[in-house]
């Protein structure tokens, strides 16, 4: 803990409140990961009196190289030093009513601010004033639980989650990015009072969900709100995953712990969120399409094509945004099988060159979610497959590099094929160019576009077409 002294803002901070004569803590968050030996940015300050007024003083003293930011609604005030966020609040004590996770909030002492903590983990102050400066406050044991990696609430765990629900959410989170343990009544408390996730706006859910897919094994998170039962509430489609069913002794995985496999896969190699949740709904429409056939056993057709029209629905409920992030996870849904099939069957320039063109610049991420995707648990198997996908990316980079593919656009345009054939826009005209484009990349013609022009003039007479512009 000594390199927590070190910081000039702390003892600035230290001289302030003593001027002031105000009590003051370092508290939740920064502590727990100053034991943790993790760094943190997110300094929060506990104040007894005005944190606002303790924050002005501070900025003050620090010039102009720090920015005040002061929220008055919320009693709060932020101070941004070059790579620090230093937020201050009064302490303060809390009541709820049934209905809202807002609190009702009244000046209080540090041990009830600590009271109205989380976590124990999340209570811990350390405080600053000069006289006792780096003193540990743990009245829950908190430390204890860190040594133990122990997630639990400071006090009664069925009035902490019924107060504010979020935190159950937050339990699991923490819990996937700590690699801590739900304590037993904890847990159990999260499984009675998991109807009250319901008063928790979708945002704030989504915001939890983000940070478990962002931990270094999402899996544990999403185990945990399976087994607490919260999974169902707000995401019911991928509880569906769960099961695996056997018919005439052929039986198929289970697609809800094969689809943790492959997110768990991908977290080792990109901290992309987006290419994180199309991990997590790769399978998605599998539910939607299983069918048993006596010859073929269980099939999943077209699920990727299911998955892709499910997603947005998804995001819409769940409030994730229905931008170009959306259109990213629908496309890495829809083309996930292109790379598997062409590992398994005999690599045509053909394919690569429409695979290089439907993927675009997508195409690297889409190869590392096809990767993932190698989940059997035959060693045999996997080596072939992984040889395979190598294959793949070679032929991959020999296309790209000879035939410049990726985001290709025909180099002629519909326009240029209207004034050429003194055409309106027209059905016609999109189909000459649809067939210029396709015979680039059947590799009939070279990307080029004189090779392009005239494939054009040829395809037009199939149109009982003249050109009327030389």
């Amino acid at each position: 803990m000594k390199d927590f002294f070190k910081d000039k803002i702390f003892q600035i901070i230290s001289e302030t409140a003593d001027e002031q004569n105000q009590e003051c803590y370092v508290i939740g968050g920064f502590v727990r990961d100053i034991f943790l030996k993790r760094s943190s940015k997110d300094i929060d300050i506990v104040v007894v009196g005005s944190g606002i007024a303790l924050a002005e003083k501070v900025s003050a003293k620090l010039g102009k190289k720090a920015k005040l930011t002061v929220f008055k609604t919320y009693g709060t005030a932020q101070v941004k030093l070059k790579d620090l966020e230093v937020e201050f609040v009064g302490a303060r004590k809390e009541s709820y009513n049934r209905d809202s996770r807002n609190p009702i909030v009244e000046n209080g002492t540090l041990e009830d601010d600590q009271n109205r903590r989380d976590f124990t983990i999340n209570a811990l102050a350390i405080c600053l004033n000069k006289d006792r400066f780096g003193e540990l406050i743990d009245p829950f044991g908190g430390l204890d639980d860190l040594k133990n990696f122990v997630i639990r609430t400071p006090l009664n765990p069925d009035i902490t989650f019924s107060d504010d629900p979020l935190r159950m959410m937050r339990g699991i989170r923490f819990s996937a990015q700590l690699g801590f343990f739900l304590e037993t009544n904890t847990f159990d408390a999260i499984v009675r009072n998991k109807e009250r996730i319901e008063i928790i706006t979708k945002e704030r859910i989504a915001d939890e969900l983000n940070k478990i897919m962002m931990s270094h094994k999402p899996s544990v998170g999403f185990i945990l709100l399976d087994k607490t039962g919260l999974l169902e509430l707000i995401f019911p489609e991928l509880l569906m995953l769960k099961g695996a069913e056997t018919k005439d002794g052929v039986g198929h995985k289970d697609n809800f712990f094969h689809t943790l496999a492959v997110l768990d896969n991908l977290c080792k190699h990109t901290d992309n969120l987006w290419l994180r949740w199309a991990a997590l709904l790769h399978d998605i429409g599998k539910p939607a399409t299983k069918r048993f056939d006596g010859r073929l056993g269980w099939t999943f057709h077209n699920h990727n094509y299911v998955g892709e029209k499910m997603i947005p629905e998804i995001f819409k409920r769940m409030k994730l945004p229905m931008n170009e992030k959306m259109k990213y996870v629908q496309k890495l849904v829809t083309l996930h099988m292109r790379p598997i099939v062409l590992s398994e069957e005999e690599i045509t320039d053909s394919a690569i060159r429409r695979l290089l063109f439907d993927a675009g610049d997508d195409i690297d991420d889409l190869m590392k979610l096809c990767e993932a995707d190698i989940t059997s648990k035959n060693p045999e198997k996997v080596k072939k497959f992984r040889s395979n996908f190598q294959l793949v990316r070679q032929k991959l980079k020999t296309i790209e590099e000879k035939d410049r593919v990726r985001n290709f656009q025909p180099p002629i345009s519909g326009q240029e094929i209207m004034e050429t054939f003194n055409l309106p826009a027209c059905s016609t005209v999109g189909e000459i160019k649809a067939r210029i484009k396709d015979a680039i990349l059947d590799g009939v013609i070279p990307n080029e576009y004189e090779a392009a022009h005239a494939f054009m003039v040829e395809t037009a007479k199939d149109f009982g077409l003249k050109r009327v512009k030389l």
